[in-house]
């Protein structure tokens, strides 16, 4: 590491604890000690605002409606109290100051991402592509017409069933030395995993409707063409892959109350709605969940949903910018695990990551549980039934991905900052603790 970037680390790692200090004294600043009294009452508001998210997801009827109206009520209702109070300004300024030490200490110890080998155009290009994927974005960009102009031998998916990894084993065994996909997450699991088993590099065109796999190698999902440079003027990254019970996964395997809500029949059509009727039963109802899982050390019982990724997300949620990874050649499966019994327990959420029904960690071996014989599982988005007990790897780099060498990067910022690398940083020592 050169000496530039420990210092650049050292400088935001100061920031990021000045920039926090501000935060609390702000507040202070403006009402003495009632600060704290206001930022009791602001985390009380996020303490109503979770029971209310949890009474919505998990209740029918009037106590749904209830909790809805509280979601909305509890923060208006603090926001109301500030202004009243002559707070509103100072708190802005507070969780202005807030947002700054948090994104400067991400940005202090972000760890060094695998960095890209330019890469030969390949002599035998194929490409599987589904027409139907993305509502039609494979017509709408004429990706087939121009990936034909580029020498790529294209095959378009047909309706029905259809043997997606056999269709890739054809083609390596007519020569194809790199392998492409347009398509959603789950078929790109199918093909990277004949292009991994063959040491092949695979492409990823990103036509699906979300493409988070494609969201964190830095492909515009807006412009999928533009996936076809890599043709041309390609790098190549060296990423894991997951497996569930032998199943490849690029992005995550879901189980309990998400993966039952994907194996709905009326999914695929209306996923609000859908995911609205079935959570009550799944999460609180006699059909609720209750798995098992060991990783590496810990044990975990009783969980509702459960969520194994390739690679631990940023965030458990993150909806302005869902699936977002920090890299995606550490090694590690990310897991993360839910345990709500009740309103109780949902307002302890606002704890974040050390709450008490939110269990989250890295593993490189996640071993799934249940007192059946199968357990459903989302696996990339597709539903399917997998024995008892499940066992999620994961394979380290086993993954040649091409992409375009201007693409458009990662962006990263939202993870839960790392408080004592981040001082430990700060004060002039090794993030790690060395």
């Amino acid at each position: 590491m050169s000496l530039t970037v420990v210092r650049s680390g050292t400088a935001r790692a100061r920031l990021a604890l000045l920039a926090l200090a501000a935060a609390v004294l702000v507040p202070l600043v403006a009402a003495g000690l009632r600060g704290v009294l206001w930022a009791l009452l602001g985390l009380a508001g996020l303490a109503l605002a979770a029971v209310g998210l949890w009474w919505t997801l998990a209740r029918h009827g009037v106590v749904r409606i209830l909790g809805a109206g509280l979601c909305v009520a509890a923060p208006l209702t603090v926001l109301a109290l500030y202004a009243a109070g002559g707070m509103l300004g100072p708190a802005v300024l507070s969780l202005a100051l807030w947002a700054l030490a948090a994104g400067a200490a991400r940005s202090a110890v972000a760890p060094a991402l695998t960095g890209p080998v330019s890469a030969p155009p390949p002599a035998r290009p194929w490409a599987l592509m589904n027409p139907r994927s993305g509502g039609g974005k494979v017509e709408r960009f004429r990706l087939a017409e121009r990936a034909r102009a580029a020498d790529v031998r294209v095959v378009l998916l047909g309706a029905g069933h259809q043997d997606v990894a056999g269709l890739a084993e054809d083609a390596v065994r007519d020569g194809a030395d790199l392998l492409a996909v347009a398509g959603g997450d789950g078929t790109q699991a199918l093909v990277a995993e004949v292009a991994a088993r063959h040491g092949l590099p695979f492409l990823v065109i990103p036509a699906g409707t979300r493409n988070h796999f494609a969201l964190d190698l830095g492909l515009d999902r807006n412009d999928p063409a533009k996936a076809l440079d890599a043709l041309t003027d390609g790098v190549e990254l060296r990423v894991d892959l997951g497996f569930a019970a032998g199943r490849v996964f690029v992005n995550n395997a879901s189980f309990g109350a998400y993966a039952a809500v994907v194996g709905e029949p009326a999914y695929r059509d209306d996923k609000t709605r859908t995911t609205l009727r079935t959570l009550p039963r799944m999460l609180s109802g006699p059909s609720a969940h209750r798995l098992r899982m060991r990783a590496d050390g810990t044990r975990a019982e009783g969980l509702q949903a459960l969520l194994v990724s390739n690679n631990p997300y940023l965030r458990a949620v993150d909806a302005a910018r869902p699936g977002r990874r920090e890299r995606l050649d550490s090694g590690r499966l990310g897991v993360l695990g839910v345990r709500v019994e009740g309103a109780v327990r949902a307002a302890g959420m606002v704890r974040g990551p050390r709450a008490a029904g939110l269990l989250r960690l890295t593993a490189e071996e996640v071993v799934v549980e249940a007192d059946t014989a199968t357990v459903p599982a989302g696996v990339d988005g597709e539903h399917v039934l997998l024995p008892v007990p499940v066992v999620c790897r994961t394979a380290p780099g086993a993954l040649r991905v091409r992409v375009p060498r201007d693409r458009m990067g990662t962006r990263w910022g939202s993870g839960v900052p790392e408080w004592p690398r981040v001082t430990r940083l700060a004060l002039g020592r090794r993030a790690d603790g060395g």
